[in-house]
Order: C-alpha cells, then structure tokens, then sequence
C-alpha cells in the first residue's frame, strides 16, 4: 500500500477491525518512511453480468427488480420473504459463479422459473405464462400437467 503522504510503498498496518456485518475491514496503516498514519477499507466487490435483453440492450443487473418479479408471481401465495430472499440469493449465486459477463434475461427468466417451481406451483404457473407468452389454453395446460403432482389412476383429494 503507497503511503498518500509521501508517496513511499512501504507502510504497516496497526490495526485491523471488522464492521458489526463483517463485510468491511477497516485497517489503520503507518508510513514507515514518514511515520503519518492513514486508514484504508477493504470490501468486497462482486461484479454481477450485465443483462442482455431480448432486444440486444443491455442493463445492470438489478436484484430488486428480480425481487419484484418475485414478489408479483407469489402475491398472495403462502411464501415467506425469508424463502423469497433466499431464492433471490441462490439466482444470484448462481449467475456469479457462471463467472460471465454478460447473461441473456432468458437465461435469468430460467432461473426464475427454476426457483418458483420450487418454492410454489401456481406462482410458477403464473410466471410461466408472461414469461413463455401462452399463445394458446393448450400451451397453459401442458405447464399445468408439467407442475401436477398427484399420482395417474389416484382420485384427487376433495376438501371439506
């Protein structure tokens, strides 16, 4: 680390703290050569892709706006934020370690779908048919058997 003061690259450091969140290091530095302290930060900085829209622009990626989407295809469904939060964390884990700088919102909408198969059927469903523009009531229905999870030749349960 060059010393701001003198310029040296010679310099020591003091001490060392964390912040309450532990994503940030906080280090007190010495300039050997003109003893002037400083203090420096260490983050992370994790790069997420660029997105590539079906038009050919391209966006930042925008977590709250993968949030929202979320959100949307799970309004009123029975899904805690934590879950929501998570799926949102595993998506952008995911689009980290594919270690590429540009992704295809395609690419992103899988993911989407992937996580909401998981997490709720019918908020799959719903995301499914604006995300794959049903052009028909067939195309709706292939996802619908696609999500169905009653077994062939079992009754469905009727509740009372």
């Amino acid at each position: 680390m060059h010393c701001p003061f003198c310029g040296a690259d010679n310099t020591q450091v003091t001490d060392t703290r964390e912040n309450e969140d532990g994503d940030i290091v906080r280090r007190r530095r010495r300039c050997v050569s003109c003893d002037k302290r400083f203090t420096t930060y260490e983050r992370i900085d994790l790069k997420m892709p660029q997105v590539v829209k079906k038009n050919g622009s391209r966006a930042d990626f925008n977590r709250d706006k993968l949030l929202g989407s979320l959100k949307l295809a799970l309004r009123k469904r029975p899904v805690t934020a934590e879950n929501v939060d998570a799926a949102v964390d595993r998506i952008e884990a995911k689009l980290l370690s594919m270690g590429e700088r540009e992704i295809p919102s395609e690419r992103i909408g899988e993911l989407v779908m992937r996580e909401l198969k998981k997490l709720d059927k019918v908020a799959y469903i719903r995301f499914a048919s604006v995300y794959r523009a049903f052009e028909d009531v067939d195309e709706f229905s292939e996802v619908i058997r696609e999500v169905s999870t009653r077994p062939r030749g079992r009754p469905p349960k009727i509740s009372q």
